[in-house]
């Protein structure tokens, strides 16, 4: 009877089932370490069926994944070597640090900064952020818990974000009496409306998972400890399509949404027939008519 007691203490423990839920999480997907090019920073790829779906983890307990020197180095170095592979189709950027997704600068470390460094670090913040967000393939957020500042600026960052219920979203900047430096004010009113923005960056007021679902901030809040699974069966769904369509679909709608309509059309035309001589074009016909999964080789 004590052993059971302290089995189902165990078993009600926070961190035990944080444990348990990381060690499903990586059950759930046969995965290849790709390089681990800083501490804070590890690139893997999934295997297999999943072959094609990369995943950039962020690993820095100590600072709740606060973003320093060293994490930013190696996110840009990781998004390099995604941006350079032609085998991915679909980035995954995720915590594997419980309860955070990332806590936003790290503000420690910015003490220590001159005004001059501090100003290079921010343009290189908002550089990276860019660099993520023009990436040619779909980028998917997972977060799990805080996604604070610069956090949630790198989460705005991409395609689509996922999150659980116990996620807390914000960009707290003007209490610090500073503004979010690396794209916060121009990503978020693009999501969620000029009005609804302004309100979030003036108060620098958290909201939770389901909030953010009802202004539009994320395409799914799921129960805590889900976001990742519901992030890979998008991205699961992303990665059986033509991937030369994917890629050209982001261009329409990004280049399209920054011009008047007349001229998106246009774009969209241009996008349509770079399609039209692709051999995954042809496969998809094919595979259509003969009542099969099609095999597309991005081309």
């Amino acid at each position: 009877m004590v052993a059971f007691a302290a089995a189902s203490k165990s078993l009600k423990n926070p961190n035990f089932q944080s444990t348990i839920s990381h060690l499903f999480r990586f059950q759930s997907a046969r995965t290849l370490l790709v390089q681990s090019v800083s501490e804070s920073v590890k690139l893997q790829k999934l295997a297999d069926s999943d072959s094609g779906i990369w995943e950039v983890n962020l690993e820095r307990p100590s600072s709740k994944n606060a973003i320093g020197r060293d994490m930013l180095r190696g996110l840009k170095h990781t998004l390099e070597s995604v941006n350079r592979d032609q085998t991915a189709k679909v980035l995954m950027i995720s915590s594997f640090v419980p309860k955070v997704f990332c806590a936003g600068a790290d503000l420690k470390e910015r003490k220590t900064m001159s005004p001059s460094e501090v100003r290079e670090f921010v343009k290189s913040l908002r550089s990276t952020f860019s660099y993520l967000e023009a990436l040619c393939i779909p980028t998917i957020a997972v977060i799990e818990g805080a996604a604070l500042g610069g956090g949630l600026e790198m989460a705005l960052s991409c395609d689509l974000r996922i999150c659980g219920e116990n996620a807390l979203l914000g960009l707290p900047e003007t209490g610090l009496a500073i503004i979010p430096g690396a794209g916060g004010t121009q990503r978020l009113p693009r999501l969620v409306g000029k009005s609804t923005a302004k309100e979030l960056i003036f108060t620098g007021r958290i909201i939770d998972g389901k909030d953010a679902l009802s202004m539009g901030l994320v395409n799914y809040c799921v129960p805590a400890g889900e976001a990742h699974l519901k992030a890979l069966e998008i991205a699961r769904l992303i990665n059986q399509k033509g991937p030369v369509a994917i890629r050209t679909a982001k261009r329409a709608i990004d280049g399209g949404m920054e011009v008047d309509m007349e001229s998106g059309l246009v774009l969209e035309e241009e996008c349509y027939e770079q399609i039209m001589h692709t051999k995954d074009r042809l496969e998809g016909l094919a595979a259509f008519a003969e009542k099969r999964k099609p095999n597309y080789i991005g081309r």
